[in-house]
């Protein structure tokens, strides 16, 4: 895409969200987002085709505002600290910014997501993953993120939906410690960690090696994963 047409969509994509956040999105149509953007609409289906094509691109503008933030994350030395810090962030996003946060999770087809909302989902698994490193984790990471996912996704947009806003953070925050404190153990005091833990630890490991310098063969790993997933039970 040429550097003219790069700035008309992303003017067109500014434009857009600004009616989308003011208004909402039965508000955004082609005819709408045209008018206020001085370009006719001929261009704008040049861009985006029709009004799906436009609200798909503005759930993906939406999804990379909300991945700044959350890489705007520190890391501390506690993990679960941080998933707390994580969990916090994803509400706060979604009452900040309601129509965005209803049109990334709202979508009227099921299955139906921008690929961006794997690279959100990924960025939830490296909390989850540091959690398990630690020793720290009560089930599979995979099923963590999961119920991460499940448990933030219906808190916020039940939030949105009451019209709580920033004002019921208790729901939010008791929903976030009754997630957490089940999917977590306290740190141990001096005692070593369990087996379940440490199998926990090392599956995680596996997972950030990705491969890189393990002297097994793929069969020969997938069976090891297999075992930490049983000891891990």
């Amino acid at each position: 895409m040429d550097d003219a047409k790069s700035r008309t969509r992303r003017q067109i994509l500014e434009v857009a969200a600004e009616i989308l956040e003011r208004e909402g999105v039965q508000a955004v149509s082609t005819r709408s987002v045209a008018a206020a953007a001085g370009i006719r609409a001929a261009s704008l289906y040049q861009l985006f085709d029709d009004k799906d094509g436009l609200l798909a691109a503005l759930a993906i503008h939406a999804f990379d505002l909300y991945l700044a933030g959350k890489h705007g994350l520190a890391h501390t030395d506690d993990p679960v600290a941080d998933m707390r810090r994580g969990w916090d962030a994803h509400v706060d996003f979604g009452l900040r910014h309601p129509a965005f946060y209803l049109l990334m999770h709202g979508t009227d087809r099921p299955g139906r997501r921008p690929p961006v909302a794997d690279e959100a989902e990924g960025l939830l698994r490296t909390f989850i993953d540091r959690v398990a490193a630690a020793g720290r984790l009560r089930v599979p990471p995979a099923l963590a993120v999961r119920l991460t996912q499940a448990a933030a996704t219906g808190v916020t947009l039940s939030l949105i939906a009451d019209g709580a806003g920033n004002g019921d953070p208790e729901t939010s925050a008791r929903m976030r410690d009754l997630l957490v404190d089940s999917l977590t153990t306290d740190p141990p005091p001096a005692a070593e960690p369990g087996l379940a833990s440490r199998a926990l630890a090392l599956d995680a490991a596996l997972t950030a090696a990705d491969g890189a310098a393990l002297p097994l063969r793929p069969a020969e790993t997938a069976l090891l994963r297999d075992w930490l997933d049983r000891l891990a039970r």
